[in-house]
């Protein structure tokens, strides 16, 4: 299967094994990339593909690496049964933290790859190999930290050693967990996308700020008591809104997965709670 053009782009498949958590991270000047490089589900791998993408190697990849092949049989596997392998690029993690990448001879320059445990970095059309270096040593020297921060992280290194030499246009984060998902019935713990912006990055992060004000978990112990003087307060406060109950309003204002029962409230709802009172 022949792409419509090059997806000219950085990227990096990562996984957090401790954590149960695979991921890929994405930039380029390249309308909505999201849709086309990044693939992943929990406990079997991560896949980027670009260059003059293949759409077909996240699907059959991840079909591959639930058989039980590795990364690199994965991209063995892939790129000997298309006659367009040479325009291909390609990273995979395994569902055992194995990595491999794959940038075909006419790939436009710079392109190449990288890889480590746990990930694998590549890109194409590229100011220089910088980039991929960046990607690479940044995901090496964060070990430790979430997965999705980690991963954001890559983006800005890339980006500050020159990136995709066309330019910026759009970017993606996609982590996923099994049942890590809203309401624990999905394995996108993260799925954002920023299809068309002069600062993808940026936009990037601006959307998972508000990702993790609304999906993230505040410890139960950091918890406030609802009782006594800040009972009576947020109630006047929902009465001005409108709302009779804590879990009516979050479920208007999508906080829903931070409320539970009236005792005790998230830190992070209250803080809200008080923004949007008039």
């Amino acid at each position: 299967m022949a792409s419509t053009g090059p997806v000219a782009t950085y990227s990096i498949c990562a996984c957090d094994l401790d954590a149960g958590q695979w991921g890929v991270a994405t930039q380029s000047k390249f309308l909505a990339v999201g849709s086309v490089v990044p693939w992943a589900a929990p406990h079997v791998g991560a896949i980027a593909t670009q260059s003059y993408a293949n759409p077909r190697y996240g699907p059959d990849g991840l079909a591959l690496l639930r058989d039980g092949l590795s990364a690199q049989e994965v991209v063995d596997r892939l790129t000997a049964a298309d006659e367009g392998r040479d325009q291909r690029q390609l990273g995979v993690v395994d569902g055992a933290g194995r990595a491999a990448t794959f940038t075909g001879s006419g790939c436009h320059a710079w392109a190449g790859g990288r890889t480590g445990r746990c990930y694998a970095a590549q890109g194409n059309i590229l100011v220089s190999g910088e980039t991929v270096a960046a990607l690479a040593g940044t995901f090496e020297s964060t070990a430790g930290r979430p997965l999705v921060e980690r991963l954001l992280d890559c983006l800005d290194a890339a980006e500050a050693a020159g990136g995709d030499s066309r330019g910026r246009q759009a970017a993606a984060l996609l982590v996923v967990e099994q049942d890590g998902g809203y309401a624990g019935l999905s394995d996108s713990l993260v799925d954002l996308r920023v299809d068309d912006h002069p600062d993808p990055l940026a936009e990037l992060r601006r959307l998972y700020g508000i990702h993790a004000q609304l999906h993230g978990a505040t410890p139960r112990q950091d918890w406030i008591a609802v009782d006594g003087e800040l009972r009576a307060e947020v109630d006047a406060r929902l009465g001005r809104l409108g709302h009779a109950t804590l879990a009516g309003w979050a479920g208007v204002a999508n906080l829903e997965e931070r409320v539970d029962g009236g005792d005790e409230i998230d830190p992070v709802v209250l803080e809200e709670l008080r923004r949007v009172t008039p």
